[in-house]
């Protein structure tokens, strides 16, 4: 019996345990700390990991990390530094003086690639991390960046064969890659370096809007969608970034893009400055799959990476001519390297992650307690599903906690704030009250399979498990999915198989039952800015905090108190 642990101690740190190739748990330790994209050594993910599996930690053979650049190597020797960055990045600190020429530093440090010494320095550092966490028996391998980011969208794929291409901010002195999957082996076929970075350019941008990089991409590809559009021969910004070759290229170095983008920003409107900026991603991005397809004679494609969070890339790379289908790895940012790590290290099994629910659940006693300790008044009805439904269909919001934790960073039924799709006055409550976020970020629907194929006009029979990826909303649907498509017409769904047995999907079913939509606004439960909750004590914290009108905790259904 082979037991793998595959650890990341960087942005979003966590764990992932394999055990025979199958795997047992995956947590981030954001969830355990209730910090956001979480930095600090994952010893919390790793202790949770080896109690949900029911192992020991001298049960396993191999720890598995990744990457061992110069930058990294500096935060795990001290990581006091990586610290300071986060509290700065997360506006939890003023910037100070010199705030500007440290970015500079930072941009040029990371952009190194890894030597001798980087990688004996952080093979020592991870050796006494781990020692600390009882895994001083175990075999440290050590793997690249991107090729754990590779080998995580492959494996989980469910392609025999297919071209993975990797695209992130930067790594072990690259930003992304483009690789041949065959036959379990990966086979490298071109690498952008780190200096050319389509990942951080992006940064740069969400950065001059005064958003949070690394954590406000989204909300610039929301953003973007408000602005007239631009011709392409008048955007700027298509000069400062592009592909060619089946590589991405920029101007400049990404530690000295910011200035030009600057320029730019000066003399437009934020919106329309997102817009050039997430026109010259869509473009680059196409550009560089293109070229991926023609260099690896595969026209199936596997994403992973930051930039794999950009669902309007996504689609636009799906509906590209001579690509036949597109997965994206549901945990594609730097969380998921834990796990690309492991599945290294165990000699790249295919891994099914149909159902992403790899962290803990609770039993109905547990939940019952919490619910006790807070005071709270419970009923037992005869069907959560059914009861959820009827105030649903009231109108009301519900959080819903039920099963096992999600992993990555979409909510899909098991730690979920849900609504009616058709209400865009819940869709505005749950904004302003519930989640205090941006108005312009759209939430998204949790649909049947079988009304992915009614309600979205270029769904192409391949359902989308993870919410990945934008569809367009057909003319006819549209105003059953009023409270969750964008701007632009368009929407990114979960897509729930019909027949799933599971408590999420029978809700689903009980919507389209009574009032024919067969969808739910469905959002993560967390209040904005901070993680997932976890567990039934973070829940309930997060249900009183909010404004919302029920929760359903397991077997559970609360109404609040007014």
């Amino acid at each position: 019996m082979a037991v793998i642990l595959g650890i990341w101690d960087g942005h979003d740190s966590g764990a992932a345990l394999l055990v025979d190739g199958r795997v047992e748990a995956a947590v981030n330790e954001e969830r355990l700390t209730r910090r956001k994209l979480e930095v600090a050594f994952p010893r919390r993910s790793i202790r949770e990991c080896l109690s949900i599996a029911a192992r020991a930690a001298e049960e396993v053979a191999v720890v598995a990390a990744s990457t061992t650049d110069p930058s990294k190597t500096l935060g795990r020797l001290q990581p006091w530094t990586k610290e300071s960055y986060y509290l700065h990045r997360r506006r939890k600190t003023a910037p100070g003086a010199g705030a500007e020429l440290r970015a500079i530093a930072k941009y040029r440090l990371t952009e190194w690639p890894p030597n001798a010494l980087s990688r004996w320095l952080s093979r020592y550092a991870l050796r006494r991390e781990l020692a600390s966490c009882g895994l001083h028996r175990a075999a440290l391998r050590l793997f690249d960046h991107h090729e754990c980011h590779a080998a995580a969208a492959a494996a989980a794929s469910g392609f025999d064969s297919c071209v993975v291409v990797t695209m992130d901010g930067v790594g072990d002195g690259k930003s992304a890659t483009v690789s041949r999957y065959k036959a379990g082996r990966l086979e490298p076929l071109r690498v952008t370096p780190a200096r050319h970075s389509a990942g951080v350019f992006f940064e740069h941008v969400t950065h001059l809007l005064n958003m949070r990089e690394l954590e406000d991409e989204g909300k610039v590809m929301a953003l973007a969608d408000y602005a007239s559009p631009v011709p392409d021969d008048r955007n700027p910004l298509r000069q400062l970034l592009f592909a060619e070759d089946g590589c991405f290229r920029t101007a400049r170095p990404g530690h000295a893009l910011r200035a030009p983008l600057r320029r730019v920003h000066w003399g437009v409107p934020n919106e329309q400055f997102a817009y050039m900026a997430q026109r010259a991603l869509e473009d680059a991005c196409s550009s560089l799959v293109a070229g991926a397809v023609a260099a690896s004679g595969e026209h199936r494609v596997a994403l992973a990476g930051g930039i794999a969070s950009n669902v309007k890339v996504n689609r636009r790379l799906r509906t590209m001519p001579g690509v036949e289908d597109v997965f994206v790895f549901p945990h594609m940012g730097d969380g998921g390297l834990a796990f690309g790590a492991a599945v290294l290290a165990s000699g790249m099994p295919r891994t099914d992650l149909h159902d992403v629910g790899l962290g803990r659940a609770y039993e109905p006693a547990e939940i019952a307690a919490a619910l006790d300790s807070a005071g709270l008044v419970f009923s037992v009805p005869r069907d959560i599903a059914e009861a959820t439904a009827d105030q649903l269909i009231a109108g009301s919001v519900v959080m819903w906690f039920q099963g096992r934790m999600e992993y990555g960073p979409r909510a899909l039924g098991h730690r979920s704030v849900l609504a009616r799709p058709d209400r865009p006055e819940l869709r505005d409550r749950l904004n302003l009250v519930l989640k205090r976020r941006v108005w312009y970020q759209p939430f998204c629907p949790s649909m049947l399979e079988s009304e992915a194929r009614r309600m979205l006009s270029d769904f192409d029979g391949r359902p989308n498990r993870h919410m990945t990826m934008a569809y367009q909303v057909a003319a006819a649907a549209r105003s059953q999915l009023s409270g969750v498509t964008s701007v632009d017409g368009t929407c990114r769904p979960q897509m729930v198989e019909d027949t799933d047995p599971g408590p999420f999907a029978s809700l689903l079913r009980e919507m389209r039952m009574r009032i024919g939509i067969g969808a739910l606004l469905n959002t993560s439960y967390n209040i904005h800015g901070l993680p997932l909750v976890c567990s039934p004590t973070d829940a309930i914290a997060v249900f009183v905090e909010s404004g919302a009108d029920w929760l359903a905790a397991g077997p559970y259904l609360v109404e609040r108190r007014r």
